[in-house]
């Protein structure tokens, strides 16, 4: 959840520490710290807050000289954000120092033993308790930095990504991950550490991605060597070339990322079935899928698993997957999954789905679902992830990095991809009609114009948002393959507006939720003009008899909801197993609208992280 930003080289470290935080600030912003080398001592700043207040108080105190060291950006876990617990931490002697994203189980009886050994702690984090470890085992077997690190990793429980310095070995980081992602930076004569390659991007495009247990030990110069935290072995490091690039990073003129982000959906949606859909053909190519079609095709279930807004695309993948292939799908709360006895059998598919393939409860999924002998296919965002490595098969999206915390263009593109699968299969059956197979592939083609078109719906969800920035709650409604957009739109309003605001399926209303209805409840209905649509007009007749206040969005052209609603915002025709890729569109404007209109910080909400890689 935590950001963290390491340098050793021959530039000047600060500035490129700093501009990696702000850049890894979507993982976490309720505090942050610096420390540098420079050449005699080390020099520390941190303070609760931002990435901007950080600077500030390095200003003040003088912290920017050295071509050595590390920052920290914090999503707190154990103690509450304040300047204490704000990260880098030291060791008791003030020679080994720490950044840490994770979270070490066993800290409490560690911590009991290190005070019973005379180490004292200003901190309440996990963290000060591993860094005063490290020591501890250096001090006791006369160790070298690298080692002492390692003996004391064997001895913790939980997850980590590390960076330790030791003022006595002034030429040498030493990194290591278990659980939480770790991404290191290539250069000429010098190497970066983060979370993820963004810090280091207009550096080098040559990064290695630790894996879980290793660790690296980078000195000054060319010299980096990676090893096994359990048995010592040598790894051989495999460089990776960076897919993305500066642009991609930056705001390009936007307010913010998450209005960047929604704007991109046309070209990334594009960019994510180019070379795997071929309309005029009729093929569907993935080469995850094909190499393992069988295994789909003799699957006895689809088990769909994820977190947040990837559990919303694995509801729509659901409705896809039944229609089209007619194979049954269960989708799971990977939180929830992990902590229970599920059944899982080796003719079951399961589909991991994540944004960043760094998210903890769907890795931990993954695991029991291999353990169970199923077959594993991930669906995620980010190249050389957790979970690209650890799934069996699987598909990227396309989307580019998601800098904004609230999920847009990942959950589009995941519904694309998942899509793409579930026609193919689909073909393969025989389950559709060719001619329905060839009308789907024309109009998936079409889908990025199409959210263009809604995306023009901007300056009406501006105005409709300022009619209901104030209101306390929100229900969002939607039947079909539109009730998990509810669902969707719905957390998009509460993750970044801090409005209380649930989602139901329309014809659920009538079992508890119509009691909230009044004059003061803002309902909005997902009622294009589709299969359900009649059923949705009497959902609405209910609530406008309650003087609720309805935002409908509506097909082009729609008079009978026009007729009921207070405020209606359009959308092309779409057909309505792909409808969900278009009415989501005018959900995310209004959430980002009302937000900017309360003050809210849209990419950075409060208590919230982009990447949940901790439990």
């Amino acid at each position: 959840m935590c950001g963290i930003v390491g340098y050793i080289g021959h530039k000047e470290a600060y500035p490129i520490i700093i501009k990696g935080l702000k850049r890894l600030e979507y993982r976490g912003y309720d505090s942050a710290g610096v420390v540098l080398y420079d050449g005699n001592d080390l020099k520390l700043s941190k303070t609760k807050g931002k990435v901007s207040d950080l600077e500030e108080r390095a200003k003040q105190e003088g912290t920017s000289a050295g071509t050595i060291g590390m920052g920290h950006t914090r999503w707190a876990t154990h103690g509450v954000p304040n300047d204490v617990n704000s990260h880098p931490h030291f060791s008791n002697s003030g020679e080994l120092v720490i950044i840490h994203n994770g979270i070490i189980e066993n800290y409490e009886p560690l911590k009991k033993e290190l005070i019973k050994r005379g180490y004292t702690f200003k901190s309440d984090t996990d963290t000060e308790v591993l860094v005063n470890l490290i020591e501890d085992v250096q001090k006791k077997d006369n160790l070298k930095l690298g080692k002492a690190v390692q003996v004391a990793l064997n001895q913790v429980v939980g997850a980590y990504a590390i960076v330790v310095f030791d003022k006595k070995k002034p030429n040498e980081l030493v990194a290591a991950r278990l659980g939480s992602p770790l991404a290191i930076g290539v250069g000429e004569d010098e190497f970066f550490i983060a979370s993820d390659a963004s810090p280091f991007i207009e550096y080098t495009s040559n990064a290695i991605y630790l894996e879980d247990e290793e660790m690296a030990v980078i000195r000054l110069g060319k010299e980096l060597k990676i090893r096994k935290i359990k048995d010592d072995s040598l790894v051989d490091p495999y460089i990776q070339e960076l897919q993305m690039n500066l642009e991609q990073i930056e705001k390009n003129g936007y307010d913010h990322f998450m209005l960047k982000e929604i704007y991109e959906q046309p070209n990334v949606i594009k960019d994510t079935y180019r070379g795997r859909l071929h309309a005029d053909t009729g093929i569907i190519k993935m080469a995850g899928v094909e190499d393992n079609l069988q295994k789909f095709l003799n699957a006895n279930r689809i088990l769909i698993v994820a977190c947040g807004t990837s559990w919303h695309a694995g509801l729509v993948a659901e409705y896809i997957f039944e229609e089209f292939a007619r194979i049954p799908v269960e989708v799971e709360y990977a939180s929830e999954f992990r902590y229970r006895n599920p059944i899982i059998n080796k003719d079951d598919v399961v589909i991991a789905i994540s944004q960043s393939g760094e998210t903890a409860d769907t890795l931990a999924a993954i695991k029991m679902a291999k353990e169970n002998g199923a077959f594993v296919f991930g669906v995620c965002n980010v190249v050389g992830s957790s979970i690209s490595r650890e799934t069996h098969a699987g598909a990227y999206t396309h989307a580019g990095p998601e800098i904004g915390v609230a999920s847009t263009k990942a959950f589009t593109t995941q519904i694309t991809v998942l899509t793409l699968i579930a026609l193919r299969l689909a073909n393969a059956k025989g389950t559709l009609t060719k001619s329905d197979y060839f009308r789907y592939l024309q109009e998936m083609e079409l889908i990025p114009q199409k959210v263009e078109e809604a995306l023009q719906t901007n300056d009406v969800a501006q105005k409709v948002a300022a009619a209901y920035k104030d209101a306390s709650n929100c229900l969002y409604l939607g039947r079909g393959y539109n009730f998990p957009v509810a669902l969707e739109g719905a957390l998009k309003l509460k993750e970044i507006s801090y409005i209380h605001a649930e989602g139901y399926p329309a014809a659920e209303m009538k079992h508890g939720p119509i009691a909230l209805i009044d004059e003061q409840m803002p309902v909005v209905v997902v009622a294009p003009k589709q299969e359900h649509y009649d059923k949705i007009v009497s959902n609405i007749q209910e609530i406008k008899s309650r003087s609720g206040k309805i935002i409908a969005v509506v097909t082009k052209g729609d008079t009978q909801v026009k007729d009921l609603a207070d405020h209606v915002i359009e959308i092309p025709e779409v057909s309505d197993a792909l409808s969900p890729l278009v009415t989501t569109i005018p959900l995310q404007l209004l959430s980002y609208h009302i937000a900017v209109m309360r003050g809210c910080n849209v990419d950075q909400p409060r208590n919230l992280a982009k990447s949940v890689t901790v439990e």
